[in-house]
């Protein structure tokens, strides 16, 4: 792998992983106008480091409300931050059952389904299309939203459903404050990047070659710094009722998608 196709796909990651527009399909995207059938399919560590880039960067834009969430466990205080926490926990059961009992069904999918990803891609379109147009609001995630919440992010491992789409949209739709949406959204991914993180590494199923060093650190820093700047501007975004903007972008790829797979393909 080269380390412009190694840019290319940071960059990718760094901006789909926040805006509404679905990174693992987007990438599945690039693999096919890159011409190159290892990216990330065959290459494991690529998409492990383009995630933990992702998840860093999500770490570094909420810092100082991750740093009370963890003040408030270690002080065994039973506050907003700590509630915060445990309906965050909550979000993450549907998406790691789905992960433990359909993996192998799932990735099957991720291996040039691009029919398949411009039909999802539509779904997101209309998602964001409807959730955009939700009622102003200032009320706080529920433990039930957080669980809805939580099935929309297991759902959105289809390839084509955006992940920050479905869930900012569907906790719209549950009409929770659009600050809120935003920031439960981006948190409630992070246990799960670092948990299959650690799954991966504690397996051993990632293969490392020292020729793909100098790649890694290209796309590691390309996914962080667009990460950054993507879940800094999404946030206003979704505050300011934008997402009709990614709708209409999540329509046109979509049809390209399924355009190109049913005339050129």
């Amino acid at each position: 792998m080269g380390w412009w196709n190694a840019l290319i796909l940071g960059i990718i990651q760094g901006l789909t992983e926040f805006l509404p527009v679905s990174s693992s399909g987007h990438l599945e995207i690039a693999k096919f106008i890159l011409g190159d059938e290892s990216l990330p399919k065959d290459s494991l560590l690529m998409t492990i480091v383009l995630h933990a880039a992702t998840a860093l960067s999500t770490l570094f834009v909420f810092r100082k409300e991750i740093i009370e969430i963890i003040r408030g466990l270690f002080q065994f205080k039973w506050n907003d931050e700590t509630i915060f926490s445990l309906k965050i926990v909550l979000s993450m059961i549907p998406a790691v059952f789905v992960g433990l009992y359909f993996n192998d069904f799932l990735e099957s999918l991720f291996s040039g389904q691009l029919l398949l990803i411009g039909f999802m891609l539509l779904i997101t379109a209309a998602l964001l299309f409807y959730a955009d147009r939700a009622k102003t609001s200032e009320k706080k995630v529920s433990y039930f939203d957080a669980v809805v919440i939580g099935i929309s992010q297991a759902i959105a491992i289809l390839p084509g459903i955006s992940r920050s789409g479905a869930t900012i949209s569907m906790a719209l739709i549950l009409k929770i404050d659009r600050g809120q949406a935003a920031r439960f959204s981006f948190l409630m991914v992070v246990p799960l990047i670092l948990g299959e993180m650690s799954k991966n590494l504690i397996e051993g199923s990632i293969n490392y070659e020292s020729s793909v060093l100098f790649p890694l650190i290209v796309g590691f820093i390309a996914a962080f710094i667009t990460g950054v700047l993507a879940c800094t501007w999404m946030i206003k975004l979704v505050k300011n009722a934008k997402l009709s903007y990614f709708a209409i972008y999540c329509a046109i790829v979509g049809v390209f998608a399924i355009s190109y797979m049913l005339f050129f393909a």
